[in-house]
């Protein structure tokens, strides 16, 4: 199973839509993101998949979002989402809580940790977990968002022009 995994789109639809279009070709089967949503155009755009949000320290308007969310038959995890996709363990949260992010990876618990707020892309192994931050769609040089093929645990930074 594949998963594109997102961040930080701040409500810039036109960047989501073209990361969309990156995702695309490696038949991801469901979406990650890593908070800092922005707006209700961002949740249509990934409306094709099923899709697991969490919010960000940019999200202000909790509420609207969270309903956006649930219209669309997405799901909303709050601050932190914790799921098993492929029998892999995932968090989700955006990282601006620095400390858990610290716990969370190295809790041991996940197989994976997605998380965002930095804006910069990157990927490394902590024992047995992996941590992905995929980038930004905002605010980013390149814009960027990640595949992650859950069977071999390979994770793939794509570029987004």
């Amino acid at each position: 199973m594949r998963i594109g995994v997102v961040s930080d789109t701040h409500g810039q639809v036109q960047f989501a839509r073209e990361a969309a279009e990156v995702l695309r070709p490696f038949e991801v089967e469901q979406i990650l993101h890593c908070g800092d949503i922005g707006s209700a155009g961002v949740v249509e755009v990934f409306a094709a998949w099923p899709t697991h949000y969490v919010l960000g320290n940019c999200d202000p308007e909790r509420g609207d979002l969270q309903a956006s969310i649930k219209a669309a038959g997405q799901t909303f995890h709050g601050r932190f989402g914790q799921i098993e996709l492929a029998g892999r363990r995932i968090a989700i949260l955006h990282g601006d809580d620095a400390a858990r992010l610290r716990e969370t990876i190295a809790g041991g618990q996940f197989d994976l940790v997605c998380y965002g707020h930095t804006h910069v892309a990157e990927h490394h192994q902590e024992g047995r977990t992996w941590v992905l931050n995929p980038g930004a769609l905002y605010r980013a040089n390149p814009h960027r968002c990640a595949v992650v093929d859950l069977a071999a645990m390979e994770i793939q930074s794509l570029v987004v022009e």
